[in-house]
């Protein structure tokens, strides 16, 4: 889980297959803090998205390093390698990228980092997909074969979603996720937070959103009981999620999405949620702050409300995974105490924690190297595990021991226990969930080694779909708020 499989370079070069593409989502170390799980939980939806899109006369293969079956293919070598290239990892996809290249193939990187970074990863690659990478796929396999590949390829995501196909999931090896049903109805969201890689310099991503039934097609096809949207925020639009979950509700599934607490204004939705198979959310938190908060630029009620939003969220059955960034300029050492101490007061049943990361081309990170508080740029630090940057009441060695303080705290027998639910029928599953999640990273890698992800969490899930079932019944009949379900699975796992 911390070492990248080794590149051979006395590697001959071989016989290259033509019109064979392989799509590789590289390595990254695990942060040994939080749950190697959550690296499990789906496969990345942008490379099954360009799959969709690749003619018919081309074969395509998947390969995701992080699932441990050792090196990608290079037998027959790939015609053409797509990496998608994040900032932790970028170092692993220019050693990809050029043992790829030193042996015929052609690459074409994609994703966040190419964006910010172009420059830095143009030297590595043939050619650049900037922006809409579905817009660019088939183009660049066109070129490819024409011998006429350009440098560079420019996409907006100002096109139709509705166009997009669904991705081609038949390429992933279902037993090694949790699911593969990851699923995204709209891009965007309503904030533009100043730490988020959305507000990344030259990515303009208007609020877009697919139709409700597309997307109940896509999840209801793929066979899996349990979804999670990968969507920025799925609640950025209350009506057209009011219209999803009506076409999500006859599918008797479950699923998770990520949602700002703002979605609680509306109490009916949350209700509807419940009833159309929501069964965790993960919420952006950020901070208990309200100055940190505007800091950020992120538009949210006040944080002396956040209890009474979980509250509403756990009287429909709604798990919550609160996510906090710590390291914000009014943070304090005793903030690290004081954010732990509200978790489990309000039971969040699950929470993540990311030290604060000037991602490059963001605002932040403009602000932070105009003060001179960038630390370095070695961006395989740059994992929010790890601080980059000085902090203004604490070094940055304080930040990362309070980082490696709250996941003990939270991940501990007595944390864990503490936050149970009030329902006792559904501790039992909350705890299966908690000691799966949280507190096995010894055993994960040998989950993800020999294929076992999926079977080990399939019983679980399904008693989670099962109970959720029965839950949503006695909601609809008594037609009011009713004892939670117990959930095994939680928004962001």
């Amino acid at each position: 889980m911390i070492h990248a499989p080794a590149l051979d370079p006395a590697e001959p070069r071989g016989f290259l297959e033509r019109r064979y593409a392989l799509l590789i989502n590289p390595f990254y170390p695990k942060d040994a803090n939080a749950s190697f799980g959550k690296h499990v939980l789906t496969p990345t939806l942008a490379l099954t998205s360009f799959a969709a899109t690749t003619p018919p006369r081309w074969r395509v293969e998947y390969w995701d390093e992080n699932l441990l079956d050792g090196r990608p293919p290079f037998r027959p070598m790939p015609h053409v390698v797509g990496i998608t290239v994040h900032l932790t990892f970028a170092k692993r996809a220019y050693e990809l990228a050029d043992w790829y290249r030193a042996r015929g193939a052609k690459v074409i990187f994609g994703g966040l980092h190419v964006l910010s970074c172009p420059e830095e990863c143009a030297p590595h690659a043939d050619a650049l997909a900037l922006g809409d990478g579905v817009q660019l796929w088939p183009r660049i396999l066109r070129d490819v074969e024409a011998g006429s590949l350009q440098a560079r390829y420019v996409a907006t995501y100002e096109n139709d979603y509705c166009d997009d196909p669904p991705p081609r999931r038949s390429i992933l090896p279902r037993r090694s996720f949790l699911t593969t049903t990851s699923l995204i109805a709209t891009r965007g969201c309503h904030n533009r937070c100043g730490f988020c890689y959305l507000a990344t310099d030259g990515l303009r991503m208007p609020y877009r959103m697919k139709r409700p039934q597309q997307i109940a097609s896509e999840f209801q096809e793929n066979g899996q009981p349990y979804a999670v949207f990968i969507d920025n925020n799925l609640g950025s639009r209350r009506d057209y999620l009011h219209s999803l979950c009506a076409a999500l509700r006859p599918l008797n599934k479950i699923w998770s999405a990520a949602v700002t607490i703002d979605v609680t204004d509306d109490p009916s939705l949350i209700r509807h949620m419940a009833l159309a198979g929501c069964t965790g959310v993960f919420v952006g938190f950020e901070s208990l702050s309200d100055d940190n908060l505007a800091d950020a630029h992120k538009k949210t009620p006040k944080t002396s409300d956040y209890a009474r939003r979980v509250r509403i969220l756990h009287d429909y059955g709604i798990q919550v995974n609160g996510s906090f960034v710590l390291g914000f300029d009014h943070d304090r050492k005793d903030s690290f105490a004081r954010t732990a101490e509200w978790i489990e007061e309000n039971r969040l049943e699950c929470a993540t924690f990311h030290i604060l990361t000037p991602y490059p081309a963001t605002p932040l990170f403009q602000q932070m190297e105009a003060q001179g508080r960038i630390l370095h740029r070695d961006w395989t630090l740059y994992d929010t595990g790890h601080a980059v940057f000085q902090p203004k009441h604490m070094t940055p060695q304080e930040l990362e021991q309070g980082y490696a303080w709250i996941y003990q705290r939270l991940f501990s027998h007595a944390s864990i226990w503490r936050r149970r639910p009030e329902d006792l029928q559904a501790i039992p599953l909350y705890l299966a969930m908690s000691y799966l999640y949280k507190r096995s990273n010894r055993f994960w890698h040998l989950l993800i080694k020999h294929d076992l992800v999926n079977p080990v969490w399939k019983p679980l899930v399904e008693m989670t779909r099962w109970r959720h079932v029965h839950y949503r019944r006695r909601l609809v009949e008594q037609n009011v708020e009713v004892g939670a379900p117990g959930q095994v699975v939680s928004a962001g796992v």
